[in-house]
């Protein structure tokens, strides 16, 4: 019975969803190393194309968008300094990080290190201090989700080093759209190279951005995250301008380091000519596990 409902699953999903095709744009044509894509006009909200768009996910550190988010709604003080602490170690499992336990920052770049470069100690000091603590934080990133329209997503940290953090494609573009209004978020996800300096003690540190497209300044792009967990895999949001049209990218569990930026130029690609070029064979591998996975879970659901 799960075999036949499967089949019928796979009938209904194997393939990209038909985004509208005003221009000659065959989506089949289109192959990503993505598991879970979609790519949607900033201006009017066309959907260009999108893969599996719905199906719900780990996020890694597209987490720290929503992060940034409820931090600057909160207005806080940018110029604040904040302290690391050994709670803010514990809160990302002990996972490593070159900030030093005790030294400080000021907010806005504390907030500026996680976007561009992850840092994860950076995302959970923010969440602790906010008022209420970390509780109450998360409380508010899942509120602001909410709000959004989010309705497949959910947050149990700040840094996104929780598995449990789960979203969809389709979710993401509506973050993506939303964050790209905010000022410091545009800026700081954006910023190719920054040097942080710290107090207590004093002492300097180097960060480059974790998207090549950014760090190389190869893009226009307005607005960027990068995202990586095993569960996860390798995971890209931007809005971005592409030939004079703003477009919003989300992908998602890509299988190689560098699938999300041969994925982004594939898109490209795919966008002026119709072309959208091929992925490797053991991208497809990967892809073809994880989406006999999700598939067969949906349909032992369904029977349920």
């Amino acid at each position: 019975m799960i075999k036949i409902m499967l089949s019928l699953v796979l009938a209904l999903f194997i393939s990209p969803a038909m985004a509208t095709d005003n221009v000659g744009r065959n989506p089949a044509n289109l192959q990503l190393a993505s598991v879970s894509a979609v790519v949607i006009d900033a201006d009017s909200g066309e959907v260009l194309y999108k893969k599996y768009a719905n199906m719900v996910k780990p996020i890694a550190s597209l987490t720290k968008v929503m992060t940034a988010m409820v931090v600057l709604d909160a207005k806080l003080p940018l110029n604040e300094a904040i302290r690391f602490s050994n709670d803010d170690r514990k809160a990302i499992n002990y996972y490593h990080s070159r900030i030093r336990v005790d030294s400080e920052l000021p907010r806005g770049e504390v907030l500026r290190l996680a976007l561009m470069s992850s840092e994860n100690l950076a995302a959970a000091a923010l969440g602790r201090n906010y008022p209420g603590g970390l509780p109450a934080f998360v409380a508010r990133m899942n509120a602001k989700a909410r709000a959004l329209g989010m309705k497949n997503t959910h947050f149990v940290d700040s840094s996104g080093l929780s598995g449990k953090n789960v979203s969809t494609a389709e979710d993401l573009a509506k973050l993506v759209a939303a964050a790209a209004k905010y000022r410091e978020i545009a800026t700081y996800s954006t910023t190719s190279i920054y040097t942080a300096n710290f107090s207590r003690p004093r002492y300097r540190l180097d960060y480059v951005n974790t998207n090549p497209l950014v760090r190389y300044q190869r893009w226009d792009v307005a607005m960027s995250k990068t995202g990586y967990l095993d569960e996860a895999g390798r995971c890209l949001v931007m809005k971005t301008n592409v030939d004079g049209k703003d477009l919003l990218i989300v992908m998602l569990d890509s299988f190689g380091k560098t699938s999300p930026m041969g994925d982004a130029g594939r898109i490209k690609r795919w966008l002026a000519s119709g072309n959208g070029g091929t992925v490797a064979s053991a991208a497809k591998d990967y892809q073809k596990r994880k989406i006999a996975t999700h598939l067969a879970s949906r349909a032992t659901a369904s029977i349920r």
